[in-house]
């Protein structure tokens, strides 16, 4: 586990651009996330909802994550809106240090800040998917799926 007083979100820049690019999660885990390069062009098409961050440790690239914010979650003009975690991809060789419950966390901090009540996330069941990562960091799984997706939610008091 990695002490929390180096680590931080950076914005996405030209000075960045190539770390991001290189965050590869293990190959087993691939079916489970969608890399690094395709989040950044959804980033730059959804640019009002999308908010991507790159996880450092001191001047190490640990991490990718992006967030949503205030999309309509069943795309019919916005009778539910909701904001959460959108991806999270954690380098191969940094896994199982800190840095998935480091940006769980920090998202869960932006959201408050920004006066929403709940964290949503959606992940792909399977063996190597993130399911026990996300129940474990207290998320409730619903009834619901997106996309053939789990869909979960954690309550932020």
């Amino acid at each position: 586990m990695t002490t929390t007083t180096a680590l931080r979100l950076e914005e996405i820049t030209a000075k960045n651009l190539k770390a991001a690019l290189a965050i590869r999660v293990r190959p087993d885990q691939e079916f489970a996330v969608t890399p690094v390069a395709h989040s950044l062009a959804e980033a730059y098409v959804h640019a009002g909802t999308a908010w991507p961050r790159l996880i450092m440790d001191g001047d190490r690239a640990v991490g990718f994550l992006m967030a949503f914010l205030d999309i309509d979650w069943h795309e019919d003009g916005g009778s539910v809106i909701r904001s959460g975690l959108w991806r999270l991809n954690i380098a191969a060789e940094e896994q199982g240090k800190g840095y998935g419950r480091f940006a769980v966390r920090a998202v869960a901090e932006e959201l408050r800040r920004r006066g929403t009540r709940e964290l949503w996330v959606t992940w792909h069941p399977g063996d190597h998917g993130p399911e026990n990562f996300y129940l474990t960091l207290g998320f409730h799984k619903t009834t619901e799926t997106a996309e053939e997706e789990s869909v979960g939610v954690l309550p932020l008091p």
